[in-house]
């Protein structure tokens, strides 16, 4: 086995809105934004991820950065086929140059995905050079990743917020029983503090600095035990149009994301609503686990305990939980045929 694992050239990629990682040899090799530059007169690829981020809503005319998915799925096929190539290309730098490159590829994929969203994938990871690609449901990924048995028939919940999409399914034997897909998550979360800072204060802000700040000072209660301190944030004045700077609390930003916020609890409880009530009871003793980026958010554990009464678990190192499962999928690809898709 050890001479052929020398040409075994098998990725697991987690094909995030907001990050895509991916893994190659059980180590996470590349963890970059989402998001590619292009030159647009000759439509040459400038950077990917890191690299285009930086030029991230500061370009000028000849350079587009684009984001090649919204809300969980490709919305732009060419810049998704380029960057996952790019991605790959960026493992391959690292490794041996002269190896083939057929790859077998785990993408993970939202559990509310249409089939032609889902040919879009297929697609774009077959232009990118993949012989097999098969596809998990994201949920089911992010339980792998957590660690949960999922062949038992024992029902575990969990919620995985991540950039485009939250997912929130309910898994017993390899298998999704009901499940709630809504495209309210981090992106929205960026969205909702831009509005604020242009309605309340008057000033204006880019997609950067509403993430920056929802990683700073973010939170889903405006009372926290020990909040995080006032964050500065520097925008353009909506009146005078110079730059200008504010501080903006914790809470200022709870009040700012509540609706979304909202949103999740709501299809939380929709989900727990339509579970058979046989699982409702394994979720009462096992409570609620999150994932992805949106579980990093303050207080979101605390806001959801209090209204399912559920005691919430936060995954350890949930960004990553997602793309860890993919990976295990990939590594035990026999044992976990059942809940792949090709």
């Amino acid at each position: 086995m050890g001479f052929f694992d020398f040409f075994n050239n098998d990725i697991a990629i987690d094909l995030g809105t907001a990050n895509t990682l991916i893994i190659y040899k059980d180590k996470i090799v590349v963890d970059e934004p989402s998001i590619i530059a292009i030159d647009k007169s000759t439509n040459k690829v400038l950077a990917i991820g890191r690299g285009a981020m930086q030029m991230h809503e500061k370009t000028h005319e000849n350079i587009k950065t684009i984001r090649p998915l919204k809300d969980g799925v490709i919305a732009d096929f060419h810049a998704a086929e380029h960057m996952i190539r790019g991605m790959i290309k960026m493992i391959d730098s690292n490794n041996q140059k002269w190896l083939p490159s057929s790859h077998r590829m785990v993408i993970c994929i939202p559990s509310g995905i249409t089939e032609v969203e889902k040919r879009a994938v297929r697609d774009s990871a077959e232009h990118a050079g993949a012989k097999e690609v098969y596809m998990i449901h994201e949920p089911i990924a992010a339980a792998i990743g957590i660690g949960i048995n999922i062949e038992q028939p024992i029902g575990s919940m969990v919620v995985d917020i991540g950039g485009g999409t939250t997912e929130i399914a309910v898994i017993a034997l390899s298998g999704i029983v009901c499940d709630q897909s809504i495209r309210v998550a981090g992106d929205s979360f960026n969205k909702d503090i831009l509005d604020y800072m242009r309605r309340q204060h008057n000033l204006l802000i880019g997609e950067r600095t509403a993430e920056r700040v929802k990683i700073e000072v973010g939170s889903a209660l405006t009372e926290l035990d020990d909040g995080p301190e006032d964050y500065e944030i520097r925008g353009r004045d909506l009146m005078t149009g110079i730059p200008k700077v504010i501080k903006i609390s914790y809470s200022e930003i709870a009040f700012a994301i509540d609706k979304s916020v909202s949103k999740i609890e709501e299809a939380v409880l929709k989900a727990l609503e339509i579970s058979p009530p046989e699982l409702s009871a394994d979720i009462y003793d096992n409570g609620i686990y999150l994932t992805g980026g949106g579980a990093l958010l303050r207080g979101l554990d605390k806001r959801l305990s209090m209204k399912t009464k559920l005691p919430i678990h936060i995954a350890e190192d949930p960004l990553r939980a997602v793309v860890r499962g993919t990976g295990l999928a990939l590594k035990l690809l026999n044992t976990y045929k059942p809940v792949l898709m090709t």
